[in-house]
């Protein structure tokens, strides 16, 4: 008879996996795909179906979560350098370079088909997404230029797109412009924490912003960013789509970005680096959701 896995080290086995696909990634990019699908839903009184809904929530989680697995076998040797990634599944041990390589290809394998089966646009968004993240960003600008953040950027917006498409291709202009608010978001998101955690990039010889300009640079730049984010974000209003409810939710919320930004500018810390990374996740979950309700009452 052959011998019984304890179930403790079952639940192990699962979780580092689960770990090893950076779940508080691919959860924000989710709802941005079904948030734009919600919108484009509502707006154009278009019933999408269950099967629909599936493969697309199925095939971006599989996407995202491919993507973040294939990018920690790329940087398993970065995340083993840096105090803030050591412990990750790869770098600690926890699950071989092999494994995850394997596991990262059959996710891929898994949002591909997803992809196929909504229509040919999801599918092409999806392989733009997945080489853009895993072979621009990843294997050829994290360890050689700072513009690795923005040229690898389009693959955050992409889940956007791609719930768009996955219900319309009318009004394209929409799903574009909350894709484009996705990318704005990423370097505001990345530098600060970047900036919050520069010694670990600094020692992994990652040039990020951070370590390729000075302090106050950065902080100027990430301002810059901000404010490009949330003027861009008050752009949907403008389309004669969106009304009040959107409005008065980015300015509200965008404010507070802005705030938090000039705060940094002003006094450039650790903390002040840090409360701009962590409420970026909130805003742009805050604006996609005032896209759902906006256009549901549109």
């Amino acid at each position: 008879m052959g011998t019984l896995i304890p179930q403790s080290a079952v639940r192990n086995l699962l979780k580092n996996y689960y770990e090893l696909t950076k779940p508080k990634i691919w959860y924000l990019l989710v709802f941005t795909a079904f948030g734009s699908a919600l919108t484009a839903s509502f707006l154009f009184n278009i019933p999408v179906q269950a099967s629909t809904w599936l493969l697309l929530i199925v095939g971006v989680a599989a996407g995202s979560a491919a993507a973040d697995t294939l990018t920690s076998y790329n940087d398993r040797d970065i995340d083993a350098i840096m105090e803030r990634t050591k412990q990750r599944p790869i770098p600690s041990g926890r699950i071989s370079p092999r494994n995850a390589l394997a596991f990262g290809l059959i996710l891929t394998a898994i949002s591909l088909v997803c992809s196929w089966f909504i229509n040919i646009w999801v599918f092409a968004l999806m392989i733009f997404g997945l080489f853009d993240n895993i072979i621009v960003y990843s294997k050829w600008l994290k360890r050689s230029s700072q513009t690795n953040i923005i040229l690898g950027g389009f693959s955050g917006g992409a889940p956007a797109m791609i719930g768009y498409v996955a219900v319309t291709t009318q009004n394209l202009e929409i799903g574009l412009v909350m894709a484009g608010l996705v990318f704005l978001w990423i370097p505001t998101h990345i530098w600060s924490l970047a900036l919050h955690v520069k010694k670990d990039y600094l020692k992994a010889k990652v040039p990020m912003l951070p370590v390729v300009a000075t302090e106050r640079s950065s902080v100027r730049i990430i301002a810059g960013t901000t404010l490009l984010m949330v003027l861009f974000s008050i752009f949907p209003f403008f389309f004669n789509q969106f009304g009040l409810i959107y409005l008065i939710t980015a300015s509200v919320f965008g404010a507070i970005m802005i705030f938090l930004s000039v705060r940094l500018l002003a006094r450039p810390s650790e903390e002040a680096s840090w409360l701009v990374f962590k409420f970026s996740s909130p805003y742009l979950m805050a604006l996609f959701i005032a896209f759902i309700v906006d256009a549901y009452f549109h």
